[in-house]
């Protein structure tokens, strides 16, 4: 956890990822970033140069060369921190970054905590708490759509959201507020009917917010998507033809598969998170009856479900057995049957269902272009401000529940003190996004999470 942070301090830390490359990026923020690499750097004198500016030089210890360098300069207040930054990119021996890190200490630098260059942009006003989060969401991002829904919060399009209806409220509060230093005399300067119709539509707002967060949780963490099926149905080489690779034991031994394989396919700029289960039977093998509750565990958990069956097998009473199983769970499904290519029954002509051959790769390109649409992204807004932070979701759900307790005081004309209470709860919540609000064990739980 974040204590205290001193902003005194100038800080250092490796900007790219640990481990042997062809360059290294190593910064410093702080009053004293640009007199600590000036003081080993060879090259132009660093208090002389321009913001924003790159030098070729070398770093020294005492006489020694320590390594050929570019340094790029960033003057406060135009630097991701505001404060004075430079950037110094290295060879990308692992040797030079410990090196290069433990000379910049041994000049007066610190080691920086997790996230504390972030913490330093949002302390300073440079960014605010959701800003700070995207940045975190954006490193961590492994699809497009995840890119996407992290940069629209790095410009600040939710932030600014929240600000106005936080103004708006803030109004509000202030004269129910006022009317409590006049309770004697009994005034209302907060008009309820206009009070009444601004929370409606707060509401409105929140709750397309609220909405928006099952499909930003997807996006981030890609969507949950199980193949299910009876033993020996071809799960297994259905995932192989998808990912166009061998990942999973692929055997005519019914049962093979006794625990879940995952692996990650990337559609439209979103990650399908592909589970292969065991077969769904009834079986008097103890392991084998551990891998079918996991399966069904994990069609509890997700998102879209893939049913298949061998079109070459299974009857039509079985299929129809099988699906109303499948229904039961509520879920985007789509029924996929598989070897047509070796028998196709006249019953499956008045099924909605794809034919396809995972042995023969062949309905691949249909398979994903229906898993697309299961997820409905053409009807997504370029433009929409999309939640996939569980703190913001779980803020924005107290600040509903506290604006439907506003509305609840107004019907029941209850006394303005109640009602201040209730309005401030909402607010108090609202601010909790942004940062407004910030307790500071919360600022430890969000920082402490980036790399460092």
């Amino acid at each position: 956890m974040i204590k205290g942070p001193n902003l005194d301090d100038t800080i250092v830390a490796l900007a790219t990822a640990y481990g042997k490359g062809a360059i290294a990026v190593i910064r410093l923020s702080g009053t004293k970033a640009i007199e600590i690499v000036n003081s080993c750097f060879k090259g132009k004198d660093l208090s002389k140069v321009d913001s924003h500016t790159v030098h070729y030089g070398f770093l020294m210890d005492k006489e020694s060369i320590v390594d050929e360098v570019m340094v790029s300069l960033f003057k406060a207040p135009k630097s991701y921190t505001t404060e004075d930054i430079i950037e110094v990119s290295c060879h990308g021996s692992t040797y030079l970054q410990d090196k290069i890190v433990q000379l910049f200490i041994k000049q007066g630098a610190r080691m920086a905590d997790r996230g504390e260059f972030t913490l330093r942009a949002f302390l300073n006003g440079r960014v605010d708490l959701s800003q700070a989060e995207a940045v975190g969401d954006l490193i961590n991002a492994e699809s497009e759509k995840a890119k996407q829904v992290a940069l629209s919060q790095m410009r600040g399009g939710f932030s600014k959201q929240i600000k106005v209806l936080r103004e708006k409220l803030i109004h509000f509060a202030s004269m129910v507020e006022l009317e409590l230093d006049f309770g004697e005399e009994d005034v209302e300067f907060a008009d309820r009917g206009a009070l009444s119709a601004l929370i409606t539509e707060l509401q409105t707002s929140i709750h397309g917010l609220l909405n928006s967060f099952k499909l930003g949780n997807v996006i981030k963490h890609g969507v949950p998507t199980v193949i299910v099926g009876r033993p020996n149905a071809g799960k297994s080489t259905l995932l192989n033809a998808l990912l166009q690779e061998d990942r999973a034991i692929v055997s005519d031994i019914p049962g093979t598969t006794r625990d879940t394989i995952e692996e990650v396919l990337h559609l439209e700029g979103l990650s399908f998170r592909f589970i292969d289960t065991a077969g769904i039977r009834e079986s008097e093998d103890v392991i084998e009856s551990a891998g079918i509750e996991r399966t069904r565990e994990k069609i509890d958990q997700a998102h879209v479900v893939i049913y298949l069956f061998d079109a070459s097998t299974l009857s039509k009473e079985d299929f129809e057995a099988d699906l109303a199983k499948l229904k039961s769970y509520d879920k985007p499904y789509l029924v996929l049957a598989n070897k047509t290519d070796i028998s196709s029954p006249e019953w499956l002509s008045d099924q909605a269902l794809l034919a396809i051959s995972a042995k023969a790769a062949e309905g691949m390109d249909e398979i994903k272009s229906n898993l697309l649409q299961l997820m409905e992204l053409n009807n997504i807004d370029n433009n929409a401000i999309i939640i996939s932070n569980n703190r913001h979701f779980q803020s924005l759900s107290n600040s509903a529940q506290a604006l439907q307790d506003v509305v609840n005081a107004i019907e029941l004309s209850i006394s303005g003190d109640l009602l201040a209470l209730d309005i401030r709860r909402a607010l108090h919540s609202l601010g909790e996004i942004t940062g407004e609000i910030t307790p500071d064990d919360l600022l430890g739980e969000i920082f402490s999470n980036f790399c460092i």
